[in-house]
C-alpha cells in the first residue's frame, strides 16, 4: 500500500491507460481522481474501482481550458484538502491525427501540438503553481519511446498504420517540458518526471504485431497493466528524490 491515503489526479483516467493507472492507485491505498473530458466514462471507471474496494472519484477536465484545469484543482483541495500528485496521462487529438506525413495540413499539425503538448503544459503549470504553495507535490508526464528515438517505419509496412509526425514531435517536447519544470520547481519540493512506454496492444494488426514485437525481448507489444509498476514507483515515496528523469518501459524496442 505504497500509496497509501494520497489524492492523486489522473487525466485522461478513463482512456486505455488511464484506466488502469487509477485501478493501481487504488489498489495501493490511494484515492484516485478519474478527470477525463468523457464524465460519462470517468463515472464508469470510477464504479469499476470502488465495486472492488478500492477509493476513486469521477472528475470532469479539459486540459486544454484553463478554467477547467483550476476547477479541478479547487474542488479536489476543497473536497480532500490535499492533492499529492498529478499524472498528464490525456490524449487529445483532432479528426484529422493518424495521416502520414505528406497529407498532415499545416493546421491540423498545429492543432494537435497545441491540443497534445499545449494541454500538458497547462496541467503541469496549474498543478506546479499549487503544489509549490502547499509545500510540494508530485508531477508524472506521459511521453513514449518515439519521444527519444527516431520511428521505425518498417514496422508499418504493409498496414494502414502509420506513426504521427505530431505525436513525435508532441512526445519528444514532454521530455524537454518534464526536465525544465523540474529544474524550475525543485527547491520548491515539486518533482517531475516522464514515463516513456512502448507500444501498448489496442487491437493493432497481425503484420504491425509481428513486425514490432521482432525488435523486442520476451513480451513484445506492452499491455496497459505493464506499465503500471513504473507509474506506481514514481507516484510513491519510493521515488522521493527522482526528478527530472526519464523512465522507459518498452520490452527494448528502443535497444
Amino acid at each position: 500500500m505504497i500509496l497509501n491515503e494520497k489524492v492523486i489526479v489522473v487525466t485522461g483516467g478513463a482512456g486505455l491507460l488511464g484506466r488502469r493507472f487509477c485501478a493501481a492507485v487504488a489498489g495501493q491505498g490511494g484515492l484516485a481522481i478519474i478527470a477525463d473530458v468523457n464524465r460519462t466514462a470517468a463515472e464508469r471507471a470510477a464504479e469499476e474501482i470502488t465495486a472492488t474496494g478500492g477509493r476513486a472519484e469521477a472528475a470532469t477536465l479539459d486540459i486544454t481550458d484553463t478554467a477547467s484545469v483550476d476547477g479541478l484543482i479547487a474542488a479536489v483541495d476543497a473536497r480532500h484538502g490535499r492533492i499529492d500528485a498529478v499524472v498528464n496521462n490525456a490524449y487529445p487529438r483532432n479528426k484529422s491525427w493518424g495521416r502520414r506525413l505528406e497529407e498532415v495540413t499545416y493546421a491540423d499539425f498545429c492543432e494537435n501540438v497545441s491540443l497534445h503538448l499545449g494541454g500538458y503544459f497547462l496541467v503541469a503549470q496549474r498543478f506546479a503553481g499549487y503544489f509549490r504553495s502547499h509545500g510540494g507535490g508530485n508531477i508524472v508526464n506521459m511521453a513514449s519511446i518515439y519521444g527519444t528515438m527516431v520511428p521505425r517505419f518498417e514496422v508499418y509496412a504493409n498496414t494502414p498504420m502509420t506513426m504521427p509526425v505530431e505525436y513525435a514531435a508532441i512526445k519528444s517536447s514532454i521530455i524537454q517540458l518534464t526536465r525544465y519544470f523540474a529544474q524550475y520547481f525543485k527547491a520548491d519540493g515539486v518533482r517531475c518526471n516522464v514515463l516513456s512506454p512502448g507500444g501498448i496492444l489496442d487491437q493493432q494488426p497481425e503484420t504491425f504485431l509481428k513486425q514490432y514485437n521482432s525488435h523486442c525481448g520476451a513480451k513484445g507489444m506492452l499491455e496497459a497493466q505493464d506499465i503500471v509498476g513504473a507509474l506506481v514507483f514514481l507516484l510513491s515515496d519510493d521515488s522521493r528524490y527522482v526528478t527530472g528523469q526519464n523512465l522507459i518501459v518498452d520490452d527494448g524496442f528502443c535497444l
